[in-house]
């Protein structure tokens, strides 16, 4: 927190997640022949910048075009929109020259490649380091983040911010390191993610920006996001506030292979459709539809998938089992990165009650790469790569991402410590088991012969607010 009390929350002042249908991520270092220059420009580029009321304004303008079109049984049409936000690395902020104070969170300022073996990535410990791209080994010092609702108008969106910082030109103050781009998926695929299982259900809604939560959308407060703010326990500097952390992984996802391996150990007992779609939904914790398994263990139900009023109103209950996995295994993606009730309402001889609020994060990420082939679907062989830009905003990375990535964590009960099917850690790295897959064999222990979501690069970000790219960081012209 920061030494005197912050002042009131200021909607302009912030930067929220943006709409999109189009993604950019232009990853930037500031030529150290031009910093001064480089904190000139940051003035004309806040205008640029897209603030929280911003946001909240066009998700209602877009809101009431699909009700129009609605009412008059037609298509929505795409409404032009774009989004622009800016990132720096802790390196970025030392090249400004002018961050003399420690923000606070350790595994920031250390950089994700530091991390890369916490967080599991392959060959983190060998001397080359984790089998990342390049590009995410070498220095980054910030990043353009560029939405907009078609690749038109955010080329032409990013065009306008390098332009600022003259890119392209022997006076540039910047410099490309890398650049990626992403699309959320085609037709009933929207919303998502390469392996088909919806996305983003259960991001929790923030105090002071979510006023009308869906039910069992839990409400964290805002300095589970933001820095300085409420809960946020550390000592912040004061250009900090309002500020948050953002993780960026560039994440690849092996679909051929995975739903390969859902046909090889399909749930026995049922046909082989029936029971590997059955094991993808205990694997994961909801039905692709995005209805939980916890509510509808043994068959999809896509109109509540379908129902934000439903979809999220659940806890896991152990009752007075604490080994009981018959509706959602322990080790369920979900589970473990949210396990709701568990640690919150454990049953003796479990540990004391703890609460998970403070590891809760806002995923604003999305897709990239073409849709599996017939080729590659046949074969079970991709001959493209496809995956998630994973991005995630928090104000303590150590709490946030890293828990949630590293969610074997001794803090929650141990009973739903077991490696899940995300992970590529164990206590021997090369064999990897999971229980509670088969709800008629809840203790048979199921092989996970690969890792389907392969980093290859990231990076950990502070989001300032706007006054402090402003008054801060920008260099101001008298």
């Amino acid at each position: 927190m920061p030494s005197s009390p912050p002042t009131p929350l200021d909607l302009g002042n912030d930067k929220a997640g943006l709409p999109k249908k189009i993604q950019s991520y232009y990853f930037f270092i500031i030529d150290e022949h031009r910093v001064q220059d480089f904190r000139a420009q940051l003035l004309h580029l806040v205008p640029l910048i897209t603030t929280t009321t911003q946001v909240m304004d066009d998700k209602e303008k877009i809101a009431n075009v699909k009700k129009t079109a609605v009412k008059r049984n037609v298509t929505p049409p795409l409404f032009e929109i774009s989004g622009v936000n800016i990132a720096f690395t802790q390196k970025g902020l030392l090249e400004l020259g002018i961050i003399n104070e420690k923000i606070g969170d350790t595994a920031f300022e250390n950089g994700m490649l530091a991390n890369a073996a916490t967080l599991g990535d392959p060959d983190s410990t060998s001397p080359s380091g984790p089998d990342w791209i390049p590009a995410f080994k070498q220095n980054i010092h910030g990043m353009f983040l560029v939405s907009g609702e078609s690749y038109k108008t955010v080329h032409e969106k990013l065009a306008k911010v390098k332009d600022v910082f003259s890119v392209g030109s022997h006076d540039a103050s910047i410099h490309k390191v890398h650049h990626i781009g992403g699309s959320v998926r085609p037709g009933k695929e929207k919303g998502h993610e390469h392996f088909g299982f919806l996305d983003g259900i259960s991001q929790p809604a923030v105090k002071g920006f979510n006023t009308n939560p869906n039910p069992g959308q839990e409400t964290v407060p805002l300095g589970t996001i933001l820095l300085g703010r409420e809960s946020d326990t550390v000592t912040r500097p004061t250009w900090a506030l309002d500020g948050s952390f953002t993780s960026f992984r560039y994440l690849f996802q092996l679909v051929p292979e995975f739903n390969e391996y859902l046909k090889a150990n399909a749930i026995p007992g049922l046909p082989v459709e029936q029971g590997s779609e059955l094991l993808g939904a205990r694997l994961v914790g909801w039905w692709k539809s995005g209805a939980p398994i916890d509510l509808t263990p043994e068959k999809d139900d896509p109109d509540l998938g379908a129902d934000p009023l439903r979809s999220n109103n659940f806890i896991y209950s152990l009752l007075n089992d604490q080994t009981a996995q018959d509706r959602c295994p322990f080790a369920a993606h979900i589970r473990k990165t949210n396990p709701r009730g568990d640690p919150e309402d454990p049953h003796p001889p479990a540990p004391p009650a703890i609460s998970t609020t403070i590891n809760r994060i806002i995923r604003r990420g999305i897709q990239f790469g073409s849709e599996v082939s017939a080729e590659e679907a046949a074969s079970g062989k991709p001959k493209h790569g496809r995956g998630l830009l994973f991005v995630a905003y928090q104000s303590n990375i150590g709490n946030g991402f890293e828990f949630q990535q590293c969610a074997n964590n001794a803090r929650l009960n141990p009973i739903i410590s077991q490696i899940g099917p995300e992970k590529g850690v164990s206590v021997e790295p090369k064999v990897r088991v999971m229980s509670g897959t088969n709800p008629n064999s809840q203790v048979t222990n199921l092989n996970l012969t690969a890792q389907w979501v392969v980093p290859k690069g990231g990076e950990y970000f502070f989001s300032p607010s706007i006054s402090s790219l402003k008054n801060t960081l920008a260099l101001a012209q008298g």
